[in-house]
């Protein structure tokens, strides 16, 4: 399957290293961070967690839980977090993944449904497309997937960006311009009427055409 933007969040029972969770029911209420790794002890991803736990109490801020998982086994994620925290300088103090069935991979489709065996003697470069980015809302609805390069260490700072922009624009009738920033001007949305956009904004907004219109963010 094909997991895209507004799809419900494929639901899973799994081993992690704080025990068997079922996903759907481990987010609650809450929003979510599903990111993914190709395999244990890999250098990029060695920076990217311990980068997610010195971000972690920013995503706490916002009520975002995060998961990360790696088609290894838990024991092996142990072993692992103690490098990460050693390098790093950083512990990892959410939940990690093991999908040594390769089931949440296979699900979220970042490895074909078809795919045979087990984790055991699969590599990194077998395991090359599971390195997506799941955003989701407490609807259980995927709100962002981003996929990466193995080469390339993901921009935490930016999924952070977009979280906040995703509840901002989940609360108001708003939408978030290029390169926009926390407490930076937004977009009334065009579905907004001019009669309904003065009474949300009585003060007026920027219009340098009739669909930009343009308001200081909605506290």
């Amino acid at each position: 399957m094909t997991v895209q933007i507004g799809s419900t969040a494929p639901d899973f029972e799994a081993q992690t290293t704080e025990g068997v969770i079922n996903f759907h029911d481990w987010l609650g209420d809450s929003w979510g961070i599903l990111f993914s790794h190709p395999k244990d002890f890999t250098p990029v991803c060695t920076t990217e967690l311990g980068y997610m736990a010195k971000l972690k109490p920013e995503f706490d801020k916002r009520d975002v839980k995060i998961i990360g998982l790696s088609v290894d086994p838990v024991d092996n994620h142990a072993a692992w977090v103690a490098d990460i925290e050693e390098t790093q300088g950083s512990k990892v103090t959410y939940p990690m993944i093991g999908d040594t069935e390769l089931t949440v991979a296979k699900l979220y489709g970042m490895l074909p449904a078809d795919e045979t065996g087990t984790s055991e003697g699969r590599t990194a470069a077998t395991n090359a497309t599971v390195r997506n980015v799941y955003v989701i809302g407490p609807d259980k609805q995927v709100k962002l997937v981003i996929s990466y390069p193995m080469s390339t260490g993901r921009n935490f700072d930016e999924i952070l960006r977009v979280i906040d922009s995703l509840q901002l624009t989940a609360n108001h009738k708003v939408a978030t311009p290029v390169n926009w920033n926390q407490g930076e001007d937004v977009i009334i949305l065009p579905a907004v009427s001019d009669e309904d956009a003065k009474a949300a904004y009585p003060d007026g907004w920027d219009a340098p055409k009739p669909y930009l219109r343009i308001v200081p963010q909605p506290k």
